[in-house]
């Protein structure tokens, strides 16, 4: 997601925009309502003709699950435990529901009509999951932003190779995905004039898995927006390369810069974007530390 779109999702609404909110969210559950109360009738009816002894439990149990799973798949994603499989669950009782809705009906026009209503209901709560799945990406940062499409257009190999490095390093940010992508065609150039043009036989292994990684900085320039460097005046356990670039600061120096940064901010506080800020770190680094600063503070709040 672009520094731009961010700032528009995190923006506050306008005026018109609330007054546009307020006419949008009540017709929105009245026409989701209008939708769940048919399927309702139409199902319940068809199961009483079917022999259930109670033939509400069917649709209510279908139709509730619906947004019931929905909610718990944003839920595991927003507190970093995602499951694949539930996001498919809703997806399948939507075939469900259309279906028993479809034989519920007499004629082809009552099968389309009955199909057609519950859809409302499944409509309203995908456009309110997608909302608030926005908003979590948008806080927690954790949602892949998208490459321009002009950039495709005009260099698409390029573009294919980074969107590639942005899925498998989990850089989310695409501008940070930008500045580490120069940063490495920089070291790869620094490479090539140190060994020649037979570089990837000849330079070391270290520094050619430093470089896929995106943990190297070209020689004599700090690293890019984003990309944090080791503290001044503290020994790095890696040796620099033969051009003296050097490596991005370790997790023992970032964990303990964090502690020091986040020492007295409240524990709602803590999140990827504020530590990200705070240091000077990666979007995927910044998690990580929210993670180890939040188990910290839950060992020492929690009864001996």
């Amino acid at each position: 997601m672009t520094a731009a779109r961010s700032e528009a999702i995190g923006s506050p609404l306008g005026a018109g925009d609330r007054a546009l909110l307020a006419l949008v969210v009540p017709a929105g559950v009245a026409v989701g309502g209008l939708g769940l109360v048919a399927s309702f009738d139409s199902v319940s009816s068809a199961a009483l003709r079917w022999g259930f002894t109670d033939p509400w439990m069917l649709p209510v149990g279908i139709d509730s699950a619906i947004p019931v799973f929905t909610a718990a798949s944003l839920l595991l994603i927003r507190v970093g435990m995602p499951l694949a499989w539930v996001r498919f669950v809703p997806w399948a009782l939507t075939l469900v529901t259309c279906w028993l809705n479809v034989a519920a009906g007499e004629s082809a026009s009552a099968k389309v009509a009955h199909g057609a209503m519950p859809l409302l209901w499944v409509g309203l709560s995908e456009v309110a999951a997608h909302v608030y799945a926005v908003r979590i990406g948008a806080a927690s940062g954790a949602r892949m932003a998208r490459i321009r499409r002009t950039r495709w257009l005009f260099a698409p190999l390029t573009t294919l190779a980074l969107w590639r490095r942005m899925v498998l390093w989990e850089t989310t940010d695409y501008r940070e995905a930008l500045a580490l992508e120069k940063q490495r065609l920089l070291v790869r150039a620094e490479l090539r004039e140190a060994y020649g043009r037979g570089w990837r036989r000849r330079a070391p292994c270290r520094d050619l898995v430093l470089l896929r990684l995106g943990e190297l900085t070209p020689e004599g320039r700090a690293p890019a927006e984003g990309v944090a460097a080791g503290e001044p005046g503290e020994p790095s356990p890696a040796q620099p390369g033969p051009r003296g670039y050097r490596p991005r600061m370790t997790w023992d120096a970032a964990l303990r810069k964090a502690r020091e940064a986040t020492a007295e901010w409240p524990y709602e506080r803590l999140d990827a974007e504020p530590i990200r800020k705070a240091i000077g770190c990666s979007q995927q680094r910044s998690r990580r530390l929210r993670d180890a600063l939040r188990a910290e503070r839950d060992e020492r709040r929690a009864p001996l």
